[in-house]
């Protein structure tokens, strides 16, 4: 054999510019870590939960302002809505066929988590700060 390349793709394929777009490593990567840093930021957050239920909003918010909380549940929020936009994306990528409807899905995808997250970390630096809602 030669110093040749074998390829696996037909001809036409290779015009069309058809396979891989060559990202799906990267994002198979960054969703499985950011799931795997929710498992202790979620048993975390659940037993804060179940430790400040009941509880007054002046004990809760002093708890919140404690910087190690504060930084964990913005945490908690960020990774969630980032693992949220990944795995939406892929479901809208997988299952929905037309360009339009495909794209503005990803975009109201994109702008709902970046949103979502920006209000979430909001309000946690608000009662950490200033111990009101």
């Amino acid at each position: 054999m030669s110093g040749k390349t074998v390829g696996y793709r037909t001809p036409l394929g290779r015009a069309r510019g058809l396979g891989a777009a060559k990202h799906g490593v990267g994002h198979f990567i960054s969703e499985r870590v950011s799931g795997l840093a929710l498992i202790p930021l979620s048993l975390w957050a659940a037993f804060a939960g179940i430790k400040l239920a009941g509880r007054d909003f002046d004990l809760v918010s002093a708890w919140i302002a404690q910087p190690l909380n504060a930084v964990l549940l913005g945490l908690l929020i960020v990774v969630g809505f980032y693992h949220l936009r990944l795995v939406t994306q892929v479901i809208i990528e997988d299952y929905v066929y037309t360009f339009v409807a495909k794209s503005s899905l990803l975009i109201l995808n994109l702008v709902v988590c970046v949103l979502g997250a920006a209000l979430g970390v909001f309000a946690i630096l608000k009662v950490a700060l200033t111990g009101a809602f």
